[in-house]
């Protein structure tokens, strides 16, 4: 396979899998099942046709428009698609020598992507998406370059300890952010989330993960308290910026004595 081919096939995976995530992120904050009925236009309730529900062009060629009804689609689905067609020929590019492990990433990020949207909509992240991320990055751990090869085992055993030092980094992080400021500074699924991130990234990549979504975080917040359309008090949705942490992971890991040591 040429560069090029894989590419183009990782680029239209990824809207394929982007249009998946955007069933997620509608149904599972509604507790509706993701496999029936098949996709439906959100204002009519009619079945979408399959010459209709093509990631990324079907939405191009109907205008953003339902063929039935009329009514305006959300620029959001086509945005959707596009963003993980992107990112997967990037994961693909980056790890193209791996491509088992690329692959893996890509379904992963897909997860990630999901979850950040489902946060940033409801303030909630759903244990299912979470405690999938982590079975997946144990299971894709003798694959995974960021963990120990000696043998299945120890790699198995290393996203195991990253899963452990992801969890108890984000809950002593809550935990004294509820000290401190006297409420809830994370979430139960933000710990979680980060237990999927270190599962696959190991500790190393669940702090860098904490720290530039912290980062992001910050500047969003203070941008909009700037702008006057966010008091401090006001919660955050913070699943997002931890989940943009963790994709930025799967490109290159940021050691602990940075800038001071070379990237991963």
């Amino acid at each position: 396979m040429t560069p090029f081919i894989g590419r183009f096939l990782a680029l239209w995976a990824g809207a394929c899998l982007g249009s998946f995530i955007n069933v997620l992120a509608y149904r599972l904050p509604r507790e509706q099942s993701i496999i029936t009925p098949g996709s439906r236009c959100p204002h009519c309730g009619r079945a979408i046709a399959p010459y209709d529900n093509i990631p990324v062009l079907s939405w191009l060629f109907l205008r953003g428009r339902c063929r039935r009804c009329g009514q305006r689609i959300a620029p959001r689905y086509l945005f959707v698609e596009l963003f993980m067609a992107v990112l997967a020929a990037a994961v693909w590019t980056r790890w193209e020598a791996r491509p088992l492990w690329a692959a893996l990433v890509v379904l992963a990020a897909g997860g990630l992507l999901a979850i950040a949207l489902i946060d940033w909509d409801t303030g909630f992240i759903p244990d299912t998406l979470s405690f999938g991320l982590i079975g997946a990055g144990l299971l894709a751990a003798p694959c995974n370059p960021y963990m120990l090869q000696s043998s299945w085992y120890m790699a198995l055993g290393s996203g195991a300890l990253g899963a452990a030092v992801g969890f108890l980094m984000c809950w002593a992080t809550a935990a004294a952010g509820k000290k401190i400021f006297g409420k809830e500074a994370m979430g139960g699924g933000d710990i979680v989330l980060l237990a999927g991130v270190g599962a696959w990234t190991g500790g190393t990549g669940a702090f860098d993960s904490l720290m530039v979504g912290s980062l992001l975080g910050a500047i969003y917040g203070i941008g909009r308290v700037v702008r006057g359309d966010l008091h401090m008090s006001d919660p955050v949705p913070f699943g997002p910026f931890l989940a943009a942490g963790a994709v930025f992971n799967f490109f290159c890991l940021l050691p602990l004595g940075f800038p001071f040591l070379p990237l991963r």
